[in-house]
């Protein structure tokens, strides 16, 4: 049986929880930081002996790491810790010839937080107000940043935080 090797890894597992920082427990922010920030790290370390010269790694954030709406503090906390990650990752793991940067979306119509910038039409129209495009995104719109950092010609590109939230909060 031969070698397995990886060339491209996303970091994308995740949930929301929405509360207050005063209300967070501390269960929740453990379950938020063992899924957003530990698991990245140690998935990552895991998966290095794997990963080919030229591999390219990409963990996702939020806005929410630029930007803060209250009730978030806990999850967008999460996330920027998973931004400042990926530059050390970057840093240290150049030499590898391993690239690693960060997808952070915006409100996207999707299942996260039980779909409620999708189903929500308050919530909705709250992001399309608040984003120069004018509307949530769509999965789509991710992906193509996604896909843009794995198979695109970024091969010099590292470390580097890519927003994709349609100008949200400018």
């Amino acid at each position: 049986m031969g070698e397995h090797r990886l060339r491209l890894v996303v970091n994308d597992a995740g949930f929301g929880v929405h509360k207050p920082f005063a209300e967070t427990t501390e269960t929740e922010f453990d379950t938020l930081m063992n899924t957003h920030f530990k698991g990245v790290f140690f998935l990552t370390q895991r998966l290095l002996p794997m990963i080919e010269d030229g591999g390219r790694i990409v963990n996702v954030s939020t806005g929410l790491a630029r930007f803060s709406l209250p009730g978030n503090a806990a999850y967008g906390s999460m996330k920027g810790a998973v931004e400042v990650l990926t530059r050390y990752m970057a840093r240290e793991l150049g030499p590898w010839g391993i690239t690693f940067n960060v997808v952070a979306p915006g409100a996207i119509e999707t299942d996260f937080g039980g779909g409620v910038v999708r189903d929500n039409p308050d919530v909705n129209a709250f992001v399309a107000a608040n984003t120069a495009m004018g509307r949530a995104g769509e999965p789509d719109d991710v992906g193509g940043a996604v896909t843009s950092l794995l198979v695109g010609d970024n091969q010099w590109m590292t470390a580097q935080r890519i927003e994709v939230s349609g100008g949200m909060h400018l």
